[in-house]
């Protein structure tokens, strides 16, 4: 990882993510990046943590999977893992049983959407709701899920060189819109700060500095609401923030990655996924039907 201001992966990193030498699909790893902070943040809503917290967490766990590779570990325990570091660096902490029985439910709930998705089934009767069954106090549920959290804290620490430095873009995004003349529209902030937090789910805070992530949040919101800034060659709007269109467009591109239809199949292969168990199996099984060579 650099050691600048913002910590971004390395080219090569880039290229060759641990995931993927390890047999996993580009498309899959983005989209199990992105259901791990998707839990993430649903596991802060539950928990009424702060947003900064949660922020903070998705971004970590974007970057650990530059350093280490989904078959080593689940996205499941070190979303937790990250949710549980971020809550200590923002000093809003949180007690370890509550984020522990906030995951197990959001982990219970996966499993039922991966053996009922959503609809109704082939003989017309309805899926049926999901209901919570908490753990056992005397179970090896929380003991088991207590020390993959401690590990998955540890491990972030230790792969990342302690290197835990965020920069939220939410202050920068109200500079940038000030300098624009974008305030007094109330639609264009609140658009432009969606984005930001749709961008969680993705790379891109790992890849880029906040100034170009900025630029494309304001882009997009812009351009959805049909507001025209200055972009000719002599005078480009973008360029106030040194950001650079090659790299806009790119963050653009991987925001709207996120809003693209997925199969059902696709859904059901990204739940069956949660678990470095479930990633194993999935390597093993695809390996045995690559023909030899």
């Amino acid at each position: 990882m650099s050691t600048s201001l913002y910590p971004l992966a390395s080219l090569s990193q880039i290229e060759k993510t641990p995931s993927r030498e390890d047999g996993i699909p580009e498309e899959l790893e983005f989209d199990l990046r992105a259901f791990g902070c998707k839990l993430i943040h649903e596991a802060g809503v539950l928990l009424r943590q702060k947003q900064v917290a949660v922020a903070t967490a998705q971004i970590l766990f974007q970057r650990f999977w530059y350093v280490t590779s989904m078959k080593q570990f689940g996205i499941g325990d070190i979303g937790m893992g990250a949710l549980y570091l971020a809550s200590k660096l923002e000093e809003c902490p949180v007690r370890m049983r509550d984020l522990i029985n906030v995951y197990d439910l959001l982990l219970q709930r996966t499993q039922h959407r991966l053996k009922h998705p959503p609809g109704t089934s082939s003989a017309g009767v309805p899926c049926p709701e999901f209901k919570y069954v908490p753990m056992s106090y005397f179970g090896n549920t929380f003991y088991d899920l207590k020390d993959a959290l401690v590990v998955a804290e540890m491990q972030i620490l230790k792969r990342l060189g302690f290197n835990v430095h965020v920069v939220l873009p939410y202050g920068t995004l109200v500079n940038y819109l000030r300098v624009l003349g974008l305030t007094e529209r109330e639609d264009v902030p609140s658009k432009a700060w969606g984005y930001l937090n749709d961008a969680l789910q993705t790379p891109v805070y790992a890849l880029y500095a906040v100034p170009t992530i900025v630029s494309a949040a304001i882009l997009l919101a812009t351009r959805h609401l049909g507001i025209a800034l200055p972009s000719s060659p002599e005078c480009c709007w973008w360029e106030l923030f040194d950001a650079d269109w090659e790299d806009v467009w790119s963050v653009a591109g991987h925001i709207m990655r996120l809003y693209r239809e997925r199969t059902p199949d696709d859904q059901a292969r990204v739940l069956s996924l949660v678990s470095k168990k479930g990633v194993r199996s999935w390597l093993e099984d695809n390996a045995s039907r690559e023909p030899a060579s």
